[in-house]
Order: C-alpha cells, then structure tokens, then sequence
C-alpha cells in the first residue's frame, strides 16, 4: 500500500510537517513584552505561565515531555487570559532552542524568528 501525503489512520496522530515563521518585530507588543519576560525569567502575571506545553496535536517538533513550556500573551480586553500564547522550547527557560507564537489557542503556531 503506498503511503499518501495529508492520509492518516484514525490511531496516527498528525506529524509535524512544516514550520511558517514569525519576525519578532511583527508580533503584536504584548507578545514581545512576553517573548522578553521568557528570556528574562519572569516575573509573569499569570499562575500557569511556565507550565508543561504537552504538544499533543503534534503541531511543534517532536521532543521529549517537559521540553516546551507555555506563556500567556495578555489579550487587550479580554477578561481571561484570551488565546495568544508563547510555546518555548530547550533545556533552559530563559535561552530557549526556539519559541513559538500562537494567536488561536494552539490551533496553529509560527516560529518565533528574533
């Protein structure tokens, strides 16, 4: 059986496949006030900034559980912490490998170019 692209079985979550990326500078500016508090360390407003990114869609690189971590980025007039969010990834949490930018709750992301 030959192997067709955008075909998987119903057990086989989707793969990454390809990474659209981002200019930092282009972000919106809480975003980059976000992206600076990753590589500063904090101080974050918001309790689960931080925690485990567990990549279950498998929309970012495969790696090991624990390597990425998820950042709220504040959402003018929202009353909650809204759907924009930072995913960093690496062994260290302030120089993170790379970052990751999403503006729809993890449906889609672009990597973060400085």
């Amino acid at each position: 059986m030959a192997w067709s692209a955008g075909v998987s079985s119903a057990k086989e979550a989707p793969a990454f496949v390809a990474e659209s990326t981002v200019a930092l500078a282009s972000l919106p500016p809480q975003a980059r006030t976000t992206y600076n508090l990753v590589l500063q360390g904090g101080p974050f407003p918001y309790d689960k900034d931080g925690d485990v990114f567990g990549n279950r869609e498998r929309l970012l690189p495969l790696q090991p559980r624990g390597f990425y971590r998820e950042y709220t980025v504040k959402t003018p007039g929202a009353s909650n912490r809204g759907a924009r969010r930072i995913v960093c990834g690496g062994k260290q949490a302030t120089a993170p490998q790379a970052c990751y930018y999403t503006a729809d709750h993890y449906a889609s992301f672009r990597k973060i170019v400085p």
